[in-house]
């Protein structure tokens, strides 16, 4: 009985561990003791483990996939620049722009006007104007604003295209740059609501320049490499 108890508790303690486990079965008379040996082999743990490794190996895949191919130095350079001027993130940007003015983003740019960055953010409103908000991208204060004019009369359409996206959307714009950003420093968002499969469009640039472009699911806010065009 004793032996069985012993037994027990090592295949026990190598469930818990994964791996093999001796022991020493103990009998009640002066035999010697025999050695067990139980091999477990703990499944749960190497299925995470190949889970882990596979997630690696597809988000290595998707962050090769989303970085632009024709960049030279230069190119790098210039991103970083904007990156580095961007203090405040584009979210950020977006909310200090709707508290300015009601209505639903739709985009947001971290513009270079020539002697200084901005966060230019493109704001609809429920009447359907288009205004245009520019935000200070070092500590976030409106800089100014102004309402877009339709100069080629074919806003209406855009807007009803853009209002049908945005209704079937449960990710706001500040939410896919917040998403993305985990890719790196968001310096551009807005809708594509042409695709078929519609979404929020979103670049960022890593810390040596390179700048990725993602697609950020518009119910789900799940991020992806940009192939549209590959």
């Amino acid at each position: 009985m004793q032996r069985n108890v012993v037994i027990a508790t090592i295949a026990a303690v190598a469930l818990i561990g994964g791996g093999t486990a001796t022991a020493l079965a103990v009998t009640g008379d002066d035999e010697a003791p025999a050695k067990k040996t139980v091999s477990v082999s703990n499944d749960d743990n190497d299925r995470g483990a190949a889970d882990d490794t596979g997630d690696k190996a597809q988000d290595g895949a998707e962050d090769q996939a989303a970085r632009d191919k024709d960049e030279d130095a230069g190119d790098k350079a210039e991103n970083a620049a904007d990156a580095k001027a961007g203090q405040i993130t584009a979210a950020d940007a977006i909310k200090a722009a709707l508290k300015h003015t009601n209505g639903t983003a739709v985009s947001a740019d971290l513009d270079d006007e020539g002697t200084a960055h901005v966060w230019d953010v493109d704001v609809l409103t429920k009447g359907g104007a288009w205004h245009s908000i520019q935000i200070d991208p070092a500590k976030g204060k409106v800089l100014g604003s102004h309402t877009e004019k339709d100069e080629d009369g074919d806003d209406a359409a855009e807007t009803a295209q853009i209002r049908a996206a945005l209704k079937g959307s449960s990710v706001t714009a500040a939410e896919a740059a917040e998403a993305a950003a985990a890719k790196g420093t968001v310096t551009s968002v807005g809708l594509d609501e042409e695709s078929k499969d519609q979404a929020w469009e979103v670049d960022t640039t890593a810390a040596d320049g390179t700048g990725s472009d993602w697609r950020v699911n518009p119910n789900s806010g799940k991020v992806t490499a940009d192939r549209t065009n590959d």
